[in-house]
């Protein structure tokens, strides 16, 4: 007989700002906004002291990438504007983003958690799905050692939650953070489910949300107990029937361990606007560094790609993209700076730029020596206004 299907889902709990407080222990307990430039990195005093930039004293327009949980108390959340958050916590400590350590601690707790469990989909830098069906023990104890090996290897805690599907675990990660731990079943359904509201569900929007509460359906139980007909109406078939579905706990997904990119990217924002005439040295080597950074990305992932494109991002947030096509798939540096150049002469650059970023799509296994006979390319970055 087949055994019933556990899925967990482990979410580490304020991921950058936990991995930032294991750098700065002193600052535990306090509220910390992560989102700054390095011009608000901690700096080193005669006597031996950090002074921290307070997060009043910011004055730009970035955005908070996030916030301890004390600072979400102030109502400091990530995408906020950061004048906003220094409004609401002016006293809050603000630090620079050190994306190269998230990265090292995601690789850390990942390779903690196979070690138990290694059958993994990957979510992102600090979420996972983990299938724990054909593992002996029983869903409690498994779910306390692979905290207890997140912890062990990075001194960080993550929150988990253990059920029947993806839906639930993911939806039970997020009841009892910080450093949770929920099993739920579906006779769990109707009393911790269905009072929560409908947004909580991963794949119900705002905007959905918003139609469905001018319709009364407020809360997932509202979904559940609506009639379909009227839910068919409003939404359409498969979107009603997925509605139904979620809203009762079903879900089918299995747990994906490997999956082929669609693409490879980088992009970085700047640290003020830049001009693409008078900054035209500066983005010349950023946008350099952009392509040797995808080309060593698709190296030591084994691809090349054929489509090369480029995202701008404005002054005004408006944002464009542009891509070509390339006869064969190429993985060097300076011919996907090539291509992107030539992009990069499609779209205006008469504004200032806040973003920069290179994209390879179109990917392929890097196997043999590509034929680039028909790539004819030869246009250097020119960035005029």
């Amino acid at each position: 007989m087949k055994p019933p299907r556990r899925i967990a889902h482990l979410d580490m709990d304020a991921f950058y700002a936990s991995v930032e407080l294991l750098r700065y222990p002193q600052l535990r307990g306090r509220a910390v906004v992560v989102g700054g430039r390095r011009a608000q990195a901690p700096q080193r005093l005669p006597d031996g002291s950090l002074r921290f930039a307070r997060l009043a004293d910011y004055v730009g327009r970035g955005v908070v990438t996030t916030s301890t949980y004390e600072a979400r108390a102030l109502g400091v959340f990530s995408a906020m504007g950061m004048m906003k958050a220094a409004r609401l916590a002016p006293d809050a400590v603000l630090l620079p983003a050190d994306f190269d350590a998230y990265r090292h601690y995601s690789r850390m707790f990942k390779a903690a958690v196979a070690t138990i469990a290694p059958s993994i989909e990957n979510r992102g830098i600090d979420e996972i799905y983990i299938d724990l069906t054909n593992i002996d023990d029983d869903s409690l104890s498994l779910a306390r050692r692979i905290k207890a090996a997140v912890r062990d290897a990075t001194g960080l805690s993550c929150s988990i939650a253990v059920a029947p599907n993806k839906l639930l675990a993911k939806i039970g990660s997020e009841l009892d953070k910080p450093d949770g731990l929920t099993l739920l079943d579906l006779a769990d359904v109707a009393t911790r489910i269905w009072p929560l509201p409908a947004g909580r569900i991963n794949g119900i929007g705002p905007k959905s949300a918003e139609r469905l509460a001018a319709l009364g359906l407020a809360t997932v139980g509202d979904i559940a107990r609506a009639d379909p007909a009227m839910l068919r109406e409003h939404f359409g078939h498969s979107y009603a029937t997925w509605l139904a579905d979620v809203a009762h706990g079903r879900d089918e997904r299995p747990v994906v361990t490997h999956s082929e990119p669609k693409s490879i990217s980088r992009e970085t924002t700047f640290e003020r606007d830049l001009h693409a005439q008078r900054d035209r040295e500066e983005l010349s080597g950023v946008f350099t560094a952009l392509c040797e950074r995808v080309a060593e990305d698709l190296s030591r992932k084994g691809y090349r790609g054929r489509t090369i494109g480029i995202k701008l991002r404005y002054a005004d947030f408006s944002t464009v993209t542009r891509d070509l096509t390339l006869p064969a798939a190429i993985d060097d540096a300076a011919a996907i700076r090539r291509a992107a150049g030539a992009c990069l002469r499609r779209v205006g650059l008469e504004q200032r730029l806040r973003l920069l970023g290179v994209r390879v799509g179109g990917l392929e296994a890097a196997t043999g020596v590509p034929d680039a006979s028909g790539y004819q390319v030869e246009l250097p970055l020119q960035v005029t206004s």
